[in-house]
């Protein structure tokens, strides 16, 4: 950690009252001194000098993310899997949950931005990062790393509740001690997991007050214009396949658009994710030729949500990336995402048109057994599952009317309505994850919709992540529609920063 970050902790932990500014000067000497460099938060909790539950609050205010006392988790140990025990250890990061396509993530230094991009990029999940001390992260690291190679189910914190052992049907005497932690048998997997217990800042939850997720606008939301996007530049060329060419590489770009071109394709062509998105639902393109690392969304993450939709889940995708070296990708891409084709760079040529051959080859044969579905069609189905969740909303269902917007997601994942108005019902059902999900994928199809952008400043609030909830506000205030409600959101921002 850099001597301003350590700075800045021991300013907090002053502030707080934790500490007194002679001890926090005598803790700073010790650390110049010491070879281990023992990050502050750390020091004083495992001096037993402030409690750890304050170190970790003053530890969420710094970097903005909520903390999680690691010494109450229940970690099902097959999660562990998406990590490599020498990249945990080297990066201090602990997958405590995985539900659905969410990763929570412990980490000692949760800035780290690279490590969360190289989990998702290798996952295709997001990862919601957790910050936890230092010293009880690399002891939870090696002792949950070690129960699983020991074949255990589960790894215990030494102080995890008996309603989570309950529920998680332990069934033999839990024996803790103030010095050890071990995991505990288990007689049975529960069907869902429990939720990392999480250490909010007070004043996060404070300020969050101010604002609510709110449903006045339920129903009435216009599916999303285009904008916030470049200019779509679509090749010349009239005949052929229509094919989408997404690289951020310009080199790259303009020599598969140019091959595809020349070969009678009419090619369109993106640079980012948010982008490619948008073309895939203007242009239902009959190939995507996809990099795997964009700005914005990973291609994984495009391919998933393309290949998750029954309006788009046909369109073949071929996959082009480098070896990606930080990790070690297990899981087949052509299984886990759909993907038709993948090749590694650098390619040849000949590779190139020879995936694309077999692509339309294989598709040729599918249609002649079972024609596509009309888009049309499908972007009747799609509208019929919206109104039908409103209908049941205003009825009073809520859980009917999510299902009816979840199956609508399914059937189209680039319709904004959908996302949205599926968010707005998560949240106040109190599903908050669920709901920062929905509206992430809102905010991605209409980025300057200031309603997407005000809930999901509240909701990333309520999760105790304040530094993307200063985000959103900061671009709520940008779009925000008039001087009454900027002036509510600067004098909410003063709040929080």
């Amino acid at each position: 950690m850099a001597n301003e970050e350590k700075k800045q902790i021991g300013k907090i932990l002053v502030q707080r009252k934790l500490v007194s500014l002679q001890e926090l000067e005598t803790a700073l000497r010790v650390q110049k001194r010491s070879l281990d460099k023992k990050p502050l938060a750390s020091h004083f909790a495992d001096t037993r000098r402030i409690p750890e539950i304050e170190a970790l609050r003053a530890l969420s205010e710094q970097y903005g993310v909520p903390g999680i006392d690691l010494s109450q988790v229940a970690i099902l140990l097959e999660h562990l899997d998406v990590v490599p025990r020498e990249v945990a250890e080297a990066h201090r990061i602990l997958p405590v949950l995985m539900r659905g396509d969410r990763i929570f993530l412990a980490m000692a230094d949760p800035t780290e931005k690279r490590v969360i991009d190289e989990l998702e990029f290798v996952t295709g999940k997001k990862v919601y990062p957790y910050i936890a001390l230092s010293s009880t992260l690399e002891r939870a690291i090696a002792a949950s790393y070690e129960s699983k190679a020991r074949g255990e189910v589960y790894y215990f914190g030494p102080s995890v509740p008996e309603e989570t052992l309950r529920q998680l049907g332990v069934s033999v005497p839990v024996e803790r001690t103030a010095k050890t932690e071990r995991a505990i048998p288990v007689a049975r997997p529960p069907s869902i997991p429990p939720d990392p217990r999480a250490i909010l800042d007070p004043a996060m939850e404070r300020a969050s007050d101010d604002w609510e997720v709110s449903t006045a606008e339920f129903g009435q939301i216009e599916e999303a214009s285009s904008v916030g996007y470049a200019p779509v530049l679509p090749g010349s060329s009239r005949t052929g396949k229509r094919i989408l060419v997404v690289d951020d590489e310009p080199d790259i770009r303009n020599l598969l658009a140019r091959l595809l071109r020349d070969k009678g394709h009419q090619v369109f062509e993106a640079d980012r994710g948010l982008l490619a998105l948008r073309l895939v639902k203007e242009h239902l393109p009959d190939l995507i030729v996809l990099d795997a690392m964009l700005p914005e969304l990973h291609g994984f993450d495009i391919a998933r949500r393309i290949k998750g939709s029954a309006k788009y889940g046909k369109i073949p995708i071929i996959m082009i990336s480098a070896i990606y070296r930080g990790w070690s990708i297990a899981q087949d891409l052509k299984q886990n995402y759909g993907i038709e084709e993948y090749l590694e760079k650098p390619f040849r040529i000949a590779d190139v048109l020879a995936a694309v051959g077999r692509v339309f080859s294989q598709e040729q044969s599918r249609v002649a057994v079972a024609p596509p579905r009309d888009p049309e069609a499908m972007d009747a189905e799609a509208e019929q599952a919206l109104n039908a969740g409103i209908a049941a909303y205003r009825g009073g269902q809520v859980d009917v009317a999510i299902e009816h917007l979840k199956r609508g997601v399914g059937i189209d994942p680039l319709s904004y309505r959908l996302h949205f108005h599926l968010a707005l019902l998560l949240g106040k059902q109190g599903l908050v994850y669920e709901a920062i999900q929905a509206l992430e994928r809102a905010v991605d199809l209409h980025p300057k919709n200031f309603s997407a952008l005000k809930n999901l400043a509240v909701l990333y609030e309520k999760a105790g992540f304040k530094h993307k909830a200063t985000e959103m506000w900061q671009r709520s205030l940008r779009v925000a529609p008039d001087e009454p409600t900027r002036t509510s959101i600067k004098e909410h921002l003063l709040k929080l920063l």
